[in-house]
């Protein structure tokens, strides 16, 4: 644990050095000069170059791995086996984005996207700019790079933003969000599709509501609906957080922003192309089993075909939702808001109809709020790797029968160890909740840091052994 002082004698915040706080850096810390002394110090800016760095590195070698797809323009046999692929160029092409058209138009040539608004946004720029950048006859080869590039540098950007909001949000705890700068499924799935807009927005709501800036949290969690579905369930824990401790006030208040900003951004689009607005739901609920997710798994395991299959895959969220709501309002001390997003987007995603390899960045962008420990982490990150290199080859063996591939049951093997290594993370989250003396988020004292209004804020609502206005012991203030 670290041994620092909340606050120097000058009266600047005494932020934790990362080797004096995890055992696992603090056991690698002898390779690169060992531990930091104990009058060592940490400046903000400091850790500002160094998580941004960490982004560009880590970016960069996703970029380099991407290469071998860009050089061959994303087509022949080795899109897969190279675990190169990604949807920004072939959506382009097949879509026809380059035809100077609304992405949510469509046309006898081309489907419309099946994205929500705020990520067609995103898509739609990055097709305009590559237009007018282009210069004649270049052909559908540079078209599709330039798009991928122009879109690469965005998703770059909105990487940077995620580290440097959670970071802010961090408090004394900055470099927490190297667990997102530097993370192996950065690397790996950034560029694959274009959920990193979603994550930086999210990252944004966290960290306005962590400055008691509900006006903003509610803008930004609006954007972020806008742009991916799954910030929606984190209005769950925040629901059932603001209702134990009293804060519907507040609640209520970035519920309003969210849902008009969420308006202004959707109507207009549903106006003009309802086909094309619409068919990212009315996809989302028709849709079957796929890749990567437990219902794909049991059905090609031998398991029978499950009935009323929708119901079943919407009652298994809800029922998780719903014990995570319970947890929230009898856990013996409030938990931290932080930690509960995770685990309602933790439980989204393990009962989705698909897992998409990007999906591991939802879980990325919070982690650091949850259980910032490097040892569990690249555990769990080994199991995403693992997953990210099998879900390929199996679908080279069903794009392109007849070459290597990865066999039916080595897809179902990784999907069931990627699951197990984010439930054992739900499983130790779960553990800080029930004894929270061992919550590192909450050594010196610190309540929640990035609740916002719930920090420090007594219990008003709960079940009868929790009920009652007994105020939460604080220490220092977890965002001075």
């Amino acid at each position: 644990m670290a041994d620092v002082a909340d606050v120097t004698e000058a009266g600047d915040v005494d932020y934790v050095l990362p080797t004096r706080d995890d055992p696992l850096l603090a056991s690698g810390a002898a390779c690169v000069g060992g531990v930091a002394g104990r009058r060592a110090r940490l400046r903000p800016r400091a850790s500002v170059a160094v998580l941004l760095a960490l982004v560009v590195l880590t970016f960069g070698l996703g970029l380099l791995a991407k290469s071998p797809c860009r050089s061959a323009g994303w087509v022949g046999t080795r899109l897969y086996p190279d675990m190169c692929y990604s949807d920004l160029p072939l959506l382009y092409d097949t879509r026809g984005f380059g035809a100077g058209r609304s992405v949510y138009a469509s046309t006898p040539a081309g489907q419309a996207l099946e994205y929500p608004v705020l990520t067609g946004g995103l898509v739609g720029l990055a097709a305009w700019a590559t237009h007018h950048l282009e210069a004649a006859n270049t052909g559908w080869l540079a078209s599709s790079r330039r798009f991928y590039d122009l879109t690469a540098v965005a998703l770059a950007a909105c990487a940077a933003i995620t580290a440097l909001c959670l970071a802010r949000a961090g408090g004394r705890r900055p470099y927490d969000a190297a667990l997102f700068a530097a993370a192996p499924a950065l690397a790996l799935t950034a560029t694959v599709n274009w959920d990193l807009l979603a994550v930086a927005l999210v990252a944004g709501f966290v960290l306005a509501w962590s400055r008691r800036a509900q006006r903003a949290a509610g803008v930004l969690l609006g954007l972020a609906v806008a742009a991916k579905f799954y910030p929606l369930m984190l209005l769950v824990p925040l629901a059932a957080l603001c209702w134990r401790a009293g804060r519907l006030r507040a609640l209520a208040q970035t519920l309003v922003w969210a849902v008009g900003v969420w308006l202004v951004v959707n109507v207009p689009v549903a106006l003009a192309w309802w086909h094309g607005w619409s068919l990212f739901y009315l996809q989302s609920e028709k849709r079957g089993a796929s890749f990567g997710s437990v219902w794909y798994a049991l059905n090609t395991s031998g398991g029978a075909v499950i009935p009323h299959y929708n119901s079943v895959v919407t009652a298994s969220l809800l029922v998780g939702l719903v014990g995570l709501a319970a947890v929230i309002v009898g856990a013996p001390r409030r938990p931290r808001l932080g930690a509960m997003l995770f685990l309602a987007v933790v439980w989204f995603v393990v009962t989705n109809k698909v897992y998409s390899p990007q999906y591991v960045l939802w879980l990325v962008g919070l982690f650091p709020l949850a259980l910032p420990r490097w040892r569990p982490f690249l555990v769990w990150q080994a199991a995403e790797a693992f997953y990210f290199a099998v879900v390929w080859w199996y679908l080279q063996g069903l794009v392109n029968p007849g070459l290597s591939a990865a066999p039916q049951w080595l897809h179902t093997l990784a999907t069931v160890v990627r699951i197990a290594a984010q439930l054992s993370l739900v499983v130790l989250v779960l553990r800080d909740v029930w004894r929270p003396q061992g919550d590192v988020l909450r050594a010196g004292g610190a309540d929640d840091p990035v609740g916002g209004v719930l920090d420090g804020a007594p219990d008003v609502r709960g079940w009868p052994w929790v009920r009652g206005p007994r105020p939460v012991p604080v220490g220092a203030p977890a965002n001075p």
